[in-house]
């Protein structure tokens, strides 16, 4: 159970490239990053999330197809490999490929068949799920007439036929079905590739949109009804009568009088209004009920009209990136824009004109991530500059910090929770209020310098960070904002930084081969000199400060005792990396991982593991007192990124090498500058490389998150199904569990419950125990099932609408046995760090509702006041004649009224 980590979720990225689709209900966009694709719930706020789908395509999707039931879904990546997937149980169901790169998928409105193009023809499939076949994907027809590659499909409302745009300017109509009146139809009148086509409802008449910004209106002399259906080849050879002994053919027979060909007439032609030659119209939706037609442009502009008149509705911009896909909602209120550039993903509500969701992830590199002390927020910094924090609950980023303007390197939570420090190559640490939302500290050094780490004290008032020019370390004061000292002493770029949580004691690495220990207490002395064999790129603290843990340029990490400088174990692990091959590297990979080394260490929340990452699509995870690899993760499969494969492919070897390293238009091979991982960012094709950048536990140990260049992936135990007994035996069935809880006996059937680690079974017994019970029931509990039962507690709490019953139980099991726990605090830290984050949980959530509870009773009370004074004014007018005023019987009903409506609002509020 420790190391069943599972793929939970993916950040950091919200949208690559590719189609978008809304689910049937229009309560989520399905939006494809690299090789997986993302659900974004926005509807429901109460459970506003996004979940990263497990499986996973051998390159970055180009194009999804949407069943439309939305149950099953369509994943096609670049090289045509297609998964089909349910999206109720998250599992493929069904592997195929297509031999060549797929342009758009589209379903049928019955959800009977579907389209695939691919170079210039249309393959039309049986839909799977209709009938039970061993091969999921059935070929019915293939259609050819257009001379370059296609790029969009349209069906018709009653999928009697669908239309095909392609690059070649024209746009082809073909029936799905054989039908006498109508085999196929080409359509000119434009003179830039078709980016969409669109069927009117329930009609034959087309709405084309071509990339230079025309639209062009087509009406048909046909209606779909008036479509006759071709009498199949059996009729046809059957169809033969017998006459007096003799037999009569069907060549005789006469065709429908009524079989006039489709025909079309351009009714109109109009033009997008364009700012600039380079403007050009990059994506296109219709809405076919409410006639309404959204238009992105490379600009970043996107227009609404309203067809067939062409009133154009709304004109704004989302961005100054090129918008790469467009996607209405079935009911046409909400509209889905995806951005490549800048990995922006926008649902808009055109009617309100408002934003539904409005999320984007780093449009370069992640470099670095931090978990919150509760574990309910992670922080991300990356070479955009941007700072990041993000919901680990929801997997939404609630804010973006900009004030960076190069690369951020590090970034480090302080230990309240509500302060944020980020270092940056633009020669500043910031500090950023999670309260306000600003930065509310900058620090600079004397001399313009690069900051390459950065590392914040236990209490989070000294921050320090490293420089890669000048070699030393700054200390500042966080209170004050004023430069504290500057620790020189290495002789090469510092490396890392990492505070001893128990103590100030600082620990800086540095290329010099060195570690120092600085005591913050004694003048900023040097406590201890470790001496390495080889350049030191990382170290880090256990959670009880009586462990550093260091990398170096070698592939070993060490662990010493920072309290007497000395040596206690080291792990080998440079063969544990297993380095793929770059494509423009003339070694094979073996030879490179030879030179690779781990450059991001983690701790596990109970400090008996370490994770360990680097130039690698591996994770790995050791056993410090054995010193042996536990288990490897590998994070991505996906092949479009570089270093993936151990061997070059020869199917891509020529004589001039590998097709790779071949720029198909020079003829040449493109030059890397020395060092380069990034890929060189002129170059025509762009591959990055596959790495990890930063390693973090999560402090409740439940899940671990690490930065790659696919995002920010986070692997979680919470995913995972798995039955873990605990001191099992024959006789712990469910049935006696429940036996001892009829019996009353509360304390025995927990015992049981928790050998048999059923979750189902134990919320059961939890909540059959009464309230008055649960302290006599915490008091008798066996210690061994004090953790299993507070763990048990933290996790339930998260979910259940009873906070008071949990926190009873929570505040039972650690006034009795609180001391005892307190004896083994390192074990027992992740599941009271667990505890706390629920509760903080809660409490945010409450305390706003709370507040405004709080805030309305006052104004009720305040206003019931101000009619009084009304009323006994009153009364003092009305005395002369002893009749009392109908406006104070009125005001005094009014007031009553309103004080009761606010607080049975609130005890409503109070118990949803």
């Amino acid at each position: 159970m420790k190391f069943a980590y599972k793929f939970s979720n993916l950040l950091g990225t919200v949208y690559r490239q590719g189609n978008l689709n809304f689910c049937k209900d229009g309560n989520s966009v399905i939006s494809p990053v690299g090789n997986r694709i993302s659900i974004f719930d926005f509807k429901n706020k109460n459970s506003n999330r996004s979940e990263t789908l497990p499986v996973a395509t051998t390159k970055n999707i180009t194009c999804v197809g949407l069943s439309p039931d939305g149950n099953l879904a369509i994943l096609v990546d670049e090289d045509g490999a297609a998964l089909l997937v349910s999206l109720v149980t998250r599992e493929v169901l069904h592997h195929f490929h297509f031999h060549k790169p797929v342009h758009c998928v589209s379903f049928s409105p019955d959800g009977r068949k579907f389209v695939v193009t691919k170079d210039n023809m249309a393959l039309m499939y049986h839909a799977p799920g209709k009938r039970r076949e061993f091969n999921a994907f059935v070929l019915d027809k293939s259609y050819y007439g257009p001379y370059d590659e296609t790029t969009c499909i349209d069906w018709t409302d009653d999928s009697k036929c669908f239309v095909v745009g392609s690059k070649d300017m024209s746009t082809w109509v073909f029936g799905a079905e054989r039908w006498e009146n109508l085999v196929y139809y080409s359509l000119g009148g434009h003179k830039d590739v078709i980016v969409g086509c669109f069927f009117e409802a329930y009609s034959l008449d087309l709405y084309t949109v071509s990339q230079d910004g025309a639209l062009c209106v087509w009406e048909c002399d046909t209606g779909l009804e008036e479509l006759l259906p071709r009498p199949s080849k059996k009729a046809v050879q059957v169809d033969e009568e017998e006459v007096d002994g003799e037999f009569q053919g069907s060549a005789d027979r006469k065709k429908p009088e009524n079989s006039k060909c489709v025909r079309y007439k351009r009714r109109g032609k109009y033009f997008f209004n364009k700012e600039g030659d380079f403007n050009n119209l990059t994506a296109a939706a219709f809405h076919k009920k409410t006639h309404l037609l959204v238009t992105g442009f490379t600009s970043g502009i996107f227009h609404l009209h309203e067809l067939p008149e062409f009133n154009l509705i709304h004109s704004l911009s989302i961005s100054d990136q090129r918008i790469l896909s467009v996607s209405i909602s079935d009911i046409g209120d909400l509209i889905a824009f995806g951005c490549a550039g800048l990995g922006q993903l926008l649902v808009w509500e055109w009617q309100s004109e408002s934003y539904v969701l409005k999320q984007q992830g780093h449009f370069n590199n992640l470099v670095s991530l931090v978990y919150s002390p509760d574990g309910q927020y992670i922080v991300t910094g990356g070479d955009d500059g941007k700072v990041k924090v993000w919901n680990t609950n929801s997997g939404f980023c609630f804010v973006t910090f900009t004030e960076h303007t190069s690369s951020v390197t590090e970034v480090a939570f302080a230990s309240s929770g509500f302060v944020i420090v980020s270092a940056s190559l633009d020669g500043t640490v910031r500090a950023f209020d999670l309260h306000r939302y600003r930065n509310f500290r900058t620090f600079t050094s004397p001399r313009p310098t690069q900051f390459s780490c950065l590392a914040l004290d236990s209490s989070g008032e000294i921050v320090s960070s490293g420089s890669q020019d000048s070699f030393e370390v700054f200390v500042w004061s966080m209170q004050t904002g004023r430069l504290l000292e500057v620790l020189a002493g290495h002789e090469g770029p510092i490396s890392s930084l990492c505070f001893n949580p128990v103590q100030s004691i600082l620990a800086s690495t540095s290329w010099d081969k060195t570690v120092k220990l600085w005591d913050m207490c004694d003048s900023w002395k040097t406590k201890e000199t470790l001496q390495l064999t080889s350049d030191v790129l990382v170290a880090t603290y256990r959670a009880d400060g009586k462990e550093l843990a260091v990398a170096t340029l070698d592939g070993e990490i060490t662990f010493w005792d920072p309290q007497n400088a000395v040596q206690t174990g080291s792990i080998s692990g440079k063969h544990d990396l297993q380095m793929g091959r770059n494509e423009m590297e003339k070694i094979t990979a073996k030879q490179a991982a030879k030179g690779k080394s781990f450059t991001t260490l983690c701790y596990s929340a109970d400090g008996l593991s370490i994770l360990a990452g680097g130039q690698s699509k591996f994770v790995c995870i050791y056993n410090i007192k054995e010193q042996v690899l536990m288990k490897k993760f590998e994070i991505s499969l996906n092949l479009s990124l570089d270093a993936m494969e151990e061997y070059l492919d020869r199917r891509t070897m020529t004589e001039l090498g590998s097709l790779a390293v071949v720029d198909e238009a020079e003829g040449e091979a493109p030059l890397r500058l020395p060092g380069m991982r990034k890929g060189e960012m002129s170059s025509r094709h762009f591959k990055p490389e596959i790495r990890v950048s930063c390693l973090r536990f999560s402090p409740t140990g439940r899940s671990w998150a690490a930065t790659s260049t696919e995002g920010l992936l986070i692997y979680s135990l919470d995913s995972a199904m798995v039955f873990d007994p605990f001191d099992l035996d024959i006789d712990v069935t469910p049935s006696s569990v429940r036996q001892q809880l009829s019996l009353h006996s509360y304390m025995t059937a927990i015992v049981l419950a928790f050998r048999l680690n059923e979750r189902k079974l134990t919320l059961e017994v939890l909540e059959a125990v009464p309230h008055n019970e649960i302290s006599v029931v915490c008091n008798s509990l066996p210690g061994v099932y004090v953790e299993k039962l507070m763990h048990f507690v933290a996790t339930a709490l998260e979910n259940s609408r009873h906070l008071q019953f949990f926190l009873t139980w929570a505040e039972c099991l650690l006034s009795f046995h609180g001391q005892n726990l307190k004896t083994r605090s390192g074990s027992i830290l992740p599941v009271i760090q667990s505890l706390q984050r629920s509760i903080q949980m809660h409490f945010e959530d409450l305390s706003k509702l709370c507040d405004w509870n709080q805030y309305n009773i006052k104004y009720a009370l305040a206003l019931s006041k101000q009619r009084g004074i009304k009323r006994l004014a009153s009364e003092s007018i009305n005395e002369d004649d002893g009749s009392e005023g109908l406006e104070s019987v009125r005001d005094q009903s009014f007031e009553e009224a309103d004080i009761v409506h606010l607080m049975l609002k609130n005890y409503v509020v109070l118990e949803n």
